[in-house]
């Protein structure tokens, strides 16, 4: 039920973060991808944070990045997406943004963070990975063969460790 200044009845942020801090994109009204977005880094806040990291955001939205992270005197460009399944457990992920065929590079971000929300997992991906490929396909739930992208899954010491992240990534 809403009120003069809530006439939609959202939660409030702090009632959000004591009932677990989910977002749930099933409840109507559905979502602009815009939104999804906004909804994805307000997280992506939430979670660098409680994890110690300082989080900065550019000015605007001209930037390729979304958020620098900070973590011991290290800087890292973050652009955060939110996964769409694809099929039943499989979350897929572009590595660009609104045209299609412009794939992030390493001059402009240094990490991709893609989160699939109904299961609130994160995948920390470095650049590299989208050298040859433009989208990876996440299969959180599979069990046998695991994903190959599993091994980023929650890897947030990876921002902490860039350095030596190379001797981490896998061959695509």
């Amino acid at each position: 039920m809403g009120t003069k200044t809530n006439p939609e009845g959202a939660p409030s942020l702090s009632r959000s973060l004591r009932q677990g801090g989910g977002v749930d994109f099933k409840d109507p009204p559905p979502l602009t991808t815009k939104r999804r977005g906004e909804i994805a880094e307000a997280a992506f806040l939430h979670k660098a944070a409680s994890l110690g990291f300082s989080v900065a955001k550019p000015w605007g939205d001209s930037d390729r990045y979304d958020f620098i992270v900070e973590a011991e005197g290290l800087f890292s460009r973050v652009q955060v997406k939110t996964a769409s399944c694809v099929s039943k457990g499989a979350y897929s992920i572009h590595a660009c943004g609104c045209v299609h065929t412009r794939v992030y590079t390493a001059a402009e971000i240094d990490f991709l963070v893609a989160y699939i929300v109904s299961a609130q997992l994160w995948y920390i991906l470095p650049v590299s990975l989208f050298t040859r490929i433009a989208h990876v396909k996440l299969h959180p739930f599979r069990e046998k063969p695991l994903s190959r992208y599993e091994i980023y899954r929650e890897a947030w010491d990876s921002m902490r460790n860039a350095a030596l992240l190379e001797d981490t990534e896998i061959k695509t």
